[in-house]
């Protein structure tokens, strides 16, 4: 099912980790809030604000999962300092996304807003890349509910708490706002391998605009 595996040219790949992590076997629960209870008839994912269109765009659950499946290895770094290595993610590119509900000429950031109204935005052109994905297994296996099933966001190059468990939706924006950790003094971009972790390492040009 999907396309071949790629891999990731980075600690998957033998290479060190990025500065202050630490390899981590097994795949620790970290989240904030409860576990919400899936509910499949009243589940859907939805594409709204600067679309190219001007419309939302929703798929139900059964249509999510019948959107176009692939597969990427890629590591998973937690801002907490632990790195998962070489896990194989299947589920829904980005990119899809992008090509079956695109965003309006101006965009340059998307908000993924998952349950209970959590939040994290990033850059268009980090949610733009060819290994973003929204996960819905794991080596094969579906998600569980503490990991994020049915959905969540894997974005490898960046630090995992800009991939939200439990997705709803994307928000495309013509102009950059903080999500939720973001306006609780997490890094607006989150790069692991430059270490930005906190909101008072980002440098000029990397934060909204006041």
């Amino acid at each position: 099912m999907g396309h071949p595996v790629e891999r990731e040219s980075g600690a998957s790949a033998g290479s060190e980790l990025p500065p202050g992590q630490r390899l981590q076997r097994g795949w620790p629960v970290t989240h904030y809030g409860p576990v919400p209870k899936f509910r499949p008839e009243r589940w859907d994912f939805r594409v709204f604000g600067a679309t190219a269109d001007g419309d939302k765009h929703t798929w139900g659950h059964e249509e999510f999962t019948a959107l176009p499946y692939t597969t990427v290895v890629a590591d998973l770094h937690c801002v907490t300092k632990f790195s998962m290595i070489g896990a194989e993610w299947g589920g829904v590119p980005a990119a899809a996304i992008l090509d079956l509900a695109p965003p309006a000429p101006d965009v340059t950031h998307v908000m993924v807003w998952a349950e209970y109204g959590f939040s994290s935005n990033l850059r268009l052109s980090d949610f733009a890349s060819d290994r973003t994905i929204f996960a819905t297994h794991k080596d094969g296996e579906l998600l569980t509910a503490e990991h994020g099933f049915p959905v969540r966001l894997i974005v490898p190059h960046l630090y995992a708490w800009k991939g939200p468990k439990w997705v709803r939706g994307v928000e495309y924006m013509t102009a950059d706002r903080r999500g939720f950790w973001e306006e609780r003094g997490y890094h607006n971009v989150g790069d692991p391998w430059k270490e930005q972790r906190y909101s008072y390492q980002e440098e000029p040009g990397e934060g909204p605009e006041l």
